[in-house]
C-alpha cells in the first residue's frame, strides 16, 4: 500500500506536517507571487501596499477594536450609525495579545495573525480533502483556494482567514470524531464572524446524525451488554453532547452582550448589522442589483458576469452533492454560500463573503489531482498570475473588497 493510499486514521501524526508541506509550499508561493504583485502595482500608482493591506476598510475597524474596545462609532449624513459592535471580537483580540508580546503596532499585528491565520486556513483544508478524498486532492484544493481571484484578501488583515482556519479544523475534526476539539474550535469560529452560525450547523448535525445512527432497535438485544452507545469513530455520547453545547457559545456570548450593551435585547445585534444596511431578504435586494445592470449595455456585461458565478456557486454545490461530500461539508458549505448570496448590504464584498466556503472548491480539486502532475501545475501556475494581478488591481481601487 503507497503514502496516497494509507488510511488518514493510521498516518502516525508526527508525519502530519510532512504530508501537508507541498500544499503549505505551494500556498506560500501563491501568496508570495500576490504580494509582490501587489507591491509593484502600487508603487506605480504611488500607493502603499502595506497600507492597502493593514490600514483601510475592514481592517480599520478591527484595529480601533483592538486599540479603544468597543463603543466607536460614525454617523452618517442620512442619520443611520456605523457601530464597530458590528465585528467581531476574536481577531482584535488576536491582534491586542501580538502587539503586547511583540514590537507591532496593532495593524501590523493584524498582519501577522492574518499571515499565520491563512496558513493554519490552507492546512486545514488539506487535512479536510486529503481525509475524504486523497493526498493530491487535498494539494490541489488548497492551491486551488490560493489562486481565487479575491484570494488577495487572505493577505490582508481581514477576519476570513481566521474564520477559514478555525471552520476547516472544526469540521475535520468533526470528520475523525474529536468533538470535543470540534466544539471548541466552532465557538472559537462564532466568535470570529457571524458566520460562525455555519460550523455550529454543521457539527450539530453530524452529532445528531450519529445519534440517530447509534440509537438502537427495540430487537437489537446487543445494546443491552453495550450502553455506552459508543460512536463507530469510539467517541462516547457525552463527547458529542458536549461539543453540541460547545459550538454555539462564541457566537451566542457575543451577540447577548451586544444586545445587553445596546438595549436591543436578544436581537440587538441585527439592529447594529441594519444600520450598515446588512440583512438577509432572501437575495431579493442583490436580485434587484443585478437586474439593474442590464438596464444599459456597457453595464449589462457586469451583470451577465453576476449570473454567470452565482450559476457556477450553484452547479459547484450541485457537484458537491453528486459527488456524496460528507453531510457536514455539505451542511457548512450550503449555509455560507446561503447568507453571502441572500444578504443584503454591499454587494461587492459577495466574493469574498464565499472565501470561507472551501468545499465548493473539492470538485475543482479532484478534477486537478486526476490530471498529471504537470498539467494540473500549468493550468495553476497560469490562474495564480491571473489571479494575482486581478488582486493588485482590485485592492489598488476605490471599493472595498
Amino acid at each position: 500500500m503507497t503514502d496516497l493510499e494509507t488510511p488518514v486514521a493510521t498516518r502516525p501524526r508526527t508525519g502530519a506536517l510532512r504530508r501537508a508541506a507541498p500544499a503549505l509550499l505551494g500556498y506560500a508561493a501563491v501568496r508570495a507571487l500576490g504580494l509582490i504583485t501587489l507591491a509593484v502595482w502600487s508603487a506605480a500608482n504611488g500607493k502603499s501596499a502595506h497600507t492597502l493591506l493593514t490600514a483601510r476598510w475592514d481592517s480599520l475597524w478591527y484595529t480601533r477594536v483592538a486599540e479603544l474596545g468597543y463603543g466607536y462609532e460614525v454617523r452618517l449624513p442620512n442619520g443611520d450609525v456605523h457601530s464597530n459592535l458590528a465585528f467581531f471580537p476574536l481577531l482584535p483580540w488576536l491582534e491586542r495579545l501580538a502587539s503586547a508580546l511583540t514590537p507591532l503596532s496593532y495593524a501590523d499585528a493584524g498582519l501577522l495573525v492574518s499571515t499565520l491565520a491563512s496558513l493554519a486556513a490552507a492546512w486545514g483544508i488539506f487535512a479536510v480533502a486529503d481525509h475524504v478524498y486523497g493526498r493530491r486532492a487535498g494539494v490541489c484544493a488548497v492551491l486551488v483556494w490560493a489562486v481565487l481571484p479575491i484570494g488577495t484578501v487572505q493577505s490582508m488583515a481581514y477576519s476570513e482567514s481566521l474564520f477559514t482556519a478555525l471552520a476547516a479544523w472544526s469540521l475535520y475534526a468533526v470528520l475523525t470524531g474529536r468533538w470535543l476539539t470540534a466544539g471548541t474550535l466552532a465557538a472559537l469560529a462564532g466568535l470570529t464572524r457571524p458566520v460562525g452560525a455555519a460550523v455550529v450547523a454543521a457539527l450539530w448535525v453530524a452529532a445528531i446524525t450519529s445519534f440517530v445512527r447509534d440509537t438502537p432497535s427495540p430487537r437489537d438485544t446487543s445494546y443491552v451488554a453495550n450502553r455506552s452507545a459508543r460512536h463507530p469513530d469510539g467517541a462516547p455520547a457525552w463527547r458529542r453532547a458536549l461539543g453540541i453545547l460547545l459550538a454555539p457559545l462564541g457566537a451566542a456570548g457575543y451577540v447577548l452582550w451586544v444586545g445587553h450593551r445596546t438595549g436591543g435585547g436578544p436581537l440587538g445585534y441585527l439592529d447594529v448589522q441594519a444600520q450598515w444596511g446588512n440583512g438577509f431578504d432572501g437575495g431579493y435586494a442583490f436580485a434587484r442589483f443585478v437586474g439593474d445592470k442590464f438596464t444599459s449595455f456597457p453595464s449589462a456585461l457586469a451583470g451577465l458576469g453576476l449570473v454567470v458565478g452565482v450559476a457556477l456557486v450553484v452547479w459547484l454545490y450541485v457537484t458537491c452533492l453528486r459527488q456524496g461530500q460528507p453531510l457536514p461539508l455539505l451542511v457548512y458549505a450550503g449555509i455560507v454560500t446561503a447568507l453571502a448570496l441572500c444578504a443584503s448590504g454591499y454587494f461587492g464584498s459577495k466574493p469574498r463573503l464565499l472565501l470561507p466556503a472551501f468545499p465548493l472548491l473539492l470538485p475543482l480539486a479532484v478534477a486537478l489531482s486526476r490530471l498529471r502532475t504537470s498539467r494540473s501545475a500549468l493550468v495553476l501556475g497560469g490562474v495564480a498570475v491571473a489571479s494575482a494581478a486581478y488582486g493588485a488591481f482590485w485592492l489598488n481601487g476605490t471599493g472595498p473588497p
